[in-house]
C-alpha cells in the first residue's frame, strides 16, 4: 500500500486546530501511565502539545508519528506534499490570483491566507531530505512532493517552483474558481446561488487547462467541487468526466483516488466518485492512492477501502513516483 498525498500541517491556527493536534498526539500515546481524562493525563497531553508548538511541524518528533502510522498499516511509501499556499515565498502568487478585493469574500480570503501562509518552502524540503534515510532504515520510503494550486495564467511561476526543487512528484489541484476558494466552508453559500451545471463546466475546464500545462505528475482529487454535496445529476457530468479522462491520457498525467472527502467533508465520498472512476478505468488513466491526511493519525485513512474500490472498477495496478519518474506497482491490500 502507498499513500502519496499527505500533509504535515495546515492552519488556520484556531482552538479547533489545537484540539485536533492534541487528539493526534493522544492517538500515539503508548502505554499511558495515567488514567485518561485525569489531571495528570491532561498535564502529560499539555506537555506534548507544548513541545509540538515549540518545535513546529518540521521536527522529527512530529514526522515520526507519520512513519509509525505507516508501519502500523503496512504502508511502504508516503508522499509528503504540503500546499504551496503554506509557503511565504509564494504568498504573492496567491495574492495575484485569489479574489482579495475589498468585499466580504476578498477580506475573508485575504485573512485566511495570512493565517495559513507561515512556513518556508526551503525549510520544508531540506527537513524532509534530512529524514529520508531515517525512514528508509525503518522500511518506509519517504517521498517529497508539493501540491500546487493551478490558476490559469500562473503556469510560469509554478514551473519555477517545479524546476527549483528535487521533487519525487508534483500534484496539481484546483481549489479556486475565478478567485473563489470553493472548499472553504465559510463561502459555501455561493453554491446555492450558482447554476451547478455551469459551475461544474467551469471547474472541469480549469482542470483540463491545468492538465494540458503538463506541469503535474498527478491531477489531485478530480471531482473536488462536490466537497459540500452540491452536484447536479451525474449523468449530466459524464461528458465532462470523459473529457478529463481523455486529456489525462493524452498529456501523460495520472490522477488519484483520494479518500479525504470521505472522512473529512460533508459529501462523505471518495474522489473521484465511482461513476467517474469507472470512466477513468475505461480510458486506462493511471492512478495512485491518497488519504489527503492533514494529521498523522489520518495517514492511510481508508486507503485499503480505496484499493478495494479500484479493484471493483477494474484496476490492477497503481502508480508511485521517484524523482518524477513513474513506478508501476501491483495493487495489494
Amino acid at each position: 500500500m502507498i499513500d502519496m498525498h499527505v500533509h504535515l500541517e495546515e492552519g488556520p491556527y484556531s482552538l479547533r486546530w489545537l484540539q485536533r493536534t492534541g487528539e493526534a498526539l493522544c492517538f500515539f500515546m503508548e502505554q499511558q501511565q495515567e488514567q485518561k481524562h485525569t489531571e495528570a493525563w491532561l498535564q502529560q497531553t499539555f506537555a506534548l502539545l507544548q513541545q509540538r508548538m515549540m518545535k513546529g511541524a518540521y521536527s522529527r518528533e512530529w514526522l515520526d508519528l507519520y512513519r509509525k502510522r505507516a508501519k502500523q498499516l503496512g504502508i511502504v511509501q508516503v508522499g509528503i506534499v504540503d500546499h504551496l499556499y503554506r509557503f511565504q515565498e509564494y504568498k504573492d502568487y496567491y495574492l495575484t490570483h485569489m479574489h482579495v478585493a475589498d468585499d466580504p469574500l476578498g477580506r475573508l480570503q485575504e485573512q485566511w491566507l495570512e493565517q495559513v501562509c507561515t512556513a518556508s518552502l526551503e525549510e520544508f524540503v531540506t527537513f524532509l531530505q534530512g529524514e529520508q534515510a531515517h525512514w528508509a532504515a525503518d522500511g518506509v520510503e519517504l517521498k517529497i512532493g508539493i501540491e500546487l494550486d493551478y490558476f490559469p495564467g500562473g503556469e510560469a511561476e509554478l514551473a519555477g517552483v517545479i524546476r527549483h526543487y528535487p521533487w519525487d512528484h508534483t500534484i496539481g489541484s484546483v481549489h479556486f474558481l475565478d478567485g473563489w476558494g470553493f472548499d472553504n466552508p465559510e463561502t459555501q453559500d455561493r453554491y446555492q446561488r450558482a447554476d451547478l451545471l455551469a459551475l461544474y463546466e467551469r471547474y472541469f475546464a480549469v482542470m483540463e487547462q491545468g492538465i494540458k500545462s503538463r506541469l503535474f505528475d498527478i491531477a489531485a482529487h478530480p471531482d473536488n467541487l462536490k466537497v459540500f454535496g452540491y452536484r447536479p445529476a451525474e449523468a449530466l457530468l459524464l461528458p465532462m468526466y470523459e473529457r478529463i479522462a481523455r486529456s489525462l491520457v493524452e498529456n501523460g498525467v495520472a490522477t488519484e483516488i483520494n479518500t479525504g472527502l470521505l472522512y473529512r467533508y460533508p459529501v462523505k465520498e471518495m474522489c473521484p466518485s465511482m461513476t467517474f472512476l469507472k470512466v477513468l478505468a475505461r480510458f486506462q488513466v493511471p492512478v495512485t492512492t491518497s488519504s489527503d491526511a492533514h494529521f498523522p493519525d489520518h495517514l492511510g485513512q481508508h486507503v485499503a477501502d480505496a484499493i478495494a474500490v479500484l479493484e471493483q472498477a477494474g484496476y490492477e495496478r497503481v502508480l508511485s513516483f521517484s524523482q518524477r519518474r513513474r513506478i508501476d506497482m501491483e495493487l495489494k491490500r
